[in-house]
C-alpha cells in the first residue's frame, strides 16, 4: 500500500509500521491462501509478554469498536521462526497474493483494518508507555 496519512496526519509506511514500543508490532501478511493483519507481542520474557496481552485485553472493547469486528486472541503461539509470541488479529481466507485478480480483495481487507488499528493505537499508546512495567 502506498503511504497514507496516519491518525496524527503523518505520512506512514504501512508495511513497516512503528508502534514506538519495541515489543509491539503490527503485521500484515498475504500469501497463497490468506491475508491477515495482527498485533504481535514479541517479548522474550513470557511474564512481560503476558502483561502486554492483559493490557490489550483491558482495551478489547476499544479495539473492537475501532476496528468494527471481533479479532482472534492468542496468548501463546509460535511465530514463523518458532518463537512464542502473543497475537491478536484477523484474516481473510481464499485469496492468493500471486493472483492479480485477488489484489483488490486483499487491499480492501487490509487497508481499512490497518487504518482502524492506527486510530486505535493513537488512542491507547500512552497507556502502554506509562502503565506496563517492562
Amino acid at each position: 500500500m502506498r503511504p497514507l496519512p496516519n491518525a496524527e496526519g503523518e505520512m506512514i509506511n504501512w508495511l513497516n509500521y512503528k508502534t514506538g514500543i519495541r515489543q509491539i508490532h503490527f503485521r500484515m501478511d498475504a500469501d497463497t491462501r490468506v491475508a491477515s493483519i495482527s498485533i504481535e507481542l514479541h517479548h522474550a520474557d513470557p511474564v512481560i509478554r503476558e502483561q502486554y496481552f492483559k493490557k490489550f485485553q483491558q482495551l478489547r472493547s476499544v479495539l473492537e469498536e475501532t476496528v468494527g469486528e471481533t479479532w482472534e486472541w492468542q496468548l501463546s503461539v509460535p511465530d514463523e521462526d518458532g518463537k512464542i509470541i502473543s497475537r491478536i488479529g484477523t484474516s481473510k481466507t481464499g485469496v492468493n497474493v500471486f493472483r492479480n485478480d485477488d489484489w483488490p480483495a486483499i487491499i480492501s481487507f487490509l487497508r481499512p483494518r490497518l487504518i482502524a488499528l492506527d486510530n486505535f493505537w493513537a488512542l491507547v499508546k500512552d497507556s502502554f508507555e506509562s502503565n506496563v512495567e517492562m
